[in-house]
């Protein structure tokens, strides 16, 4: 989204501008619409290449006598179905802490998509074909905390109580469930510039996550992710590579356990302040075995390969994007190789 626009206008936006300066405070709304066309490529799915999707974001903040700022966003997506609900508070010399309703990119689900890019990561922009990306606690209902950034070096830590659900209470209610899965997400961010120009484009990350299986009768073992990358900005010029590895635990029910790797890089320049074009490449070995330590299926079945040549065109509130997907052995299949370009038009406010 581009821009912040204030609503206010009419009888309406009168008595909320009563309400805003009776609790000095600010309401703003943002939004947009994407409208998306794929063409089919060399691939044989099915489906409709003609895709529409908006969103709204409600935000309002204010500030405390301390001087703590607050603020609220609640988003709306595809037609006014509920997303999610943010709060965050900004503590100034203490931190910030943040609440989450889930699925908006807290913890380490944040630090998955951090490569330079046009329009979206390689495997984003509607053809994933199998490659892995980590979730940590982002996708569940949580509560994280952001140290005060300190010599360029920032920490994030997160916790959710079931993760990998998306249950949303209005209210805290006592646990009764012993398969509830607990998270933990922790990561530093280290922005080494220290004062000078050359490193002031750095940005370096590595982050974990941690599910306790415990009382999951499904699964033995728990869960891991870890996640890391650099980027760097040179003028119009952006560098990036990152890597993530993900471990799911033993099955019970079909005596087997995976294990991820994946890595990728990504390279952008800005022409102009409104054209920019860029290249992202993405891989994920997938290592599976049962419990006599066989691995699984052939080399070929293990690799999944994303590349993607983008470019975007931005003309105020409006965009264009194109990308072109290249797949090679999608859903960790031998051979099962596909491309596609995919159009956008997308909308803000």
């Amino acid at each position: 989204m581009n821009k912040l626009t204030k609503v206010g206008c009419s009888a309406l936006c009168g008595s909320l501008a009563a309400m805003v300066s009776a609790n000095a405070g600010t309401l703003t709304v943002t939004g947009g619409a994407d409208m998306t066309w794929m063409s089919k490529g060399n691939t044989s799915t099915t489906g409709n290449p003609i895709g529409i999707g908006s969103n709204m974001t409600f935000n309002g903040g204010g500030e405390l006598d301390n001087g703590w700022t607050f603020d609220l966003d609640i988003a709306l997506a595809n037609g006014g179905a509920y997303s999610s609900t943010v709060i965050n508070l900004d503590m100034g010399g203490l931190g910030k802490l943040n609440f989450n309703s889930g699925d908006s990119g807290n913890g380490i689900q944040a630090y998955d998509d951090k490569m330079p890019t046009a329009w979206e990561e390689p495997w984003g922009a509607g053809v994933k074909g199998g490659i892995r990306t980590v979730d940590g606690v982002g996708s569940s209902q949580n509560i994280q905390y952001t140290t005060p950034t300190i010599l360029g070096v920032t920490a994030i830590v997160a916790m959710a109580h079931d993760v990998g659900t998306t249950d949303t209470n209005d209210k805290a209610t006592k646990q009764t469930d012993s398969a509830v899965l607990r998270g933990y997400d922790g990561i530093v961010n280290i922005n080494p510039s220290l004062g000078t120009e050359i490193l002031s484009g750095l940005n370096l990350y590595v982050g974990a996550h941690y599910t306790d299986n415990a009382d999951n009768a499904a699964v033995e073992e728990n869960l891991y992710e870890a996640v890391g990358g650099v980027t760097y900005d040179l003028g119009p010029v952006s560098l990036g590579a990152m890597w993530s590895g993900e471990y799911t635990g033993q099955n019970d029910a079909t005596a087997q356990y995976n294990f991820y790797k994946s890595h990728g890089y990504g390279v952008a320049f800005n022409i102009n302040d409104s054209f920019s074009v860029s290249y992202g490449k993405h891989e994920t070995y997938k290592a599976g075995y049962t419990v006599d330590i066989a691995q699984d299926g052939a080399p070929g079945d293990r690799r999944v390969f994303v590349d993607s040549v983008q470019a975007a065109y931005t003309m105020g509130g409006a965009s264009i994007r194109v990308a072109d997907v290249n797949v090679d052995n999608g859903d960790f299949s031998a051979g099962n190789n596909s491309s596609a370009t995919v159009v956008s038009l997308g909308l803000a406010f």
